[in-house]
């Protein structure tokens, strides 16, 4: 096992061992753990009593963090002609459709999001091998398969994102940057957990949150107490 260095053992000492903390403290907490040479990603897990495998049990969403991620995210606009220029005006970084499928074809995946039109599904389908375990793969459900594409992409670039629940029942998300204030960190936390409470499905029996993990990159974890989410 390798040794902890200086900053991680000071980091580690300042998580009281066995204790939650509130969401507001987490935040602080965070950034006073917070030692790297560049600004991390502040992320959260959440554990849910529920079973993916069952179609009834699956929990799926998107949320708008009111403060934003922090992330210069890159857009993908697959649309036809007559909705390029909304998409360019809302802030798509790449917008076209047949020269973006061939670049996507050839295994090119450089954005984070790609939002299309109900009419060009039909020619994403066979790149479902290549975009669908990145993550890639727009959907309605998510609100990237839309004819309100400028909406869309408006969206994402103000901080929406999407969720899924893993095969293990957790749901891993990034909620901002270390260089936030602790404030808008916790906002963009509570934003997300009052969200996937709303999404409990009604197959879900007993205690829906098993536990909330905040930590930022190569930070140790900070326990949040469950207590106002579980009561809701």
């Amino acid at each position: 096992m390798a040794r902890l260095t200086k900053k991680q053992k000071e980091a580690q000492s300042k998580v009281e061992k066995g204790k939650t903390y509130s969401v507001a403290e987490a935040s602080a907490l965070i950034k006073d753990i917070t030692n790297v040479n560049f600004d991390p990603s502040v992320d959260i897990a959440v554990r849910l009593n529920v079973d993916p495998r069952k179609a009834n049990q699956m929990v799926r969403g998107v949320v708008t963090l009111p403060h934003g991620t922090g992330k210069d995210v890159k857009v993908l606009a697959l649309v036809t002609p007559d909705k390029e220029a909304e998409a360019k005006e809302a802030g798509a970084d790449y917008v076209g459709l047949d020269e973006y499928l061939d670049k996507i074809k050839g295994g090119w995946t450089d954005v984070d999001v790609i939002i299309t039109m109900p009419s060009v599904m039909g020619k994403l389908g066979p790149l479902g091998r290549i975009l669908g375990p990145r993550g890639l793969m727009p959907n309605p459900k998510t609100g990237t398969v839309t004819m309100d594409v400028a909406k869309a992409v408006s969206d994402v670039k103000a901080g929406k994102i999407d969720f899924k629940v893993d095969k293990t029942g957790i749901v891993h998300a990034g909620i901002g940057k270390a260089s936030f204030e602790a404030d808008k960190i916790a906002g963009n936390a509570r934003e997300l957990l009052t969200t996937l409470v709303k999404l409990k499905p009604t197959a879900a029996k007993g205690i829906y949150i098993k536990s909330i993990h905040m930590s930022s990159t190569m930070s140790p974890s900070v326990e949040i107490d469950t207590k106002r989410f579980t009561e809701q």
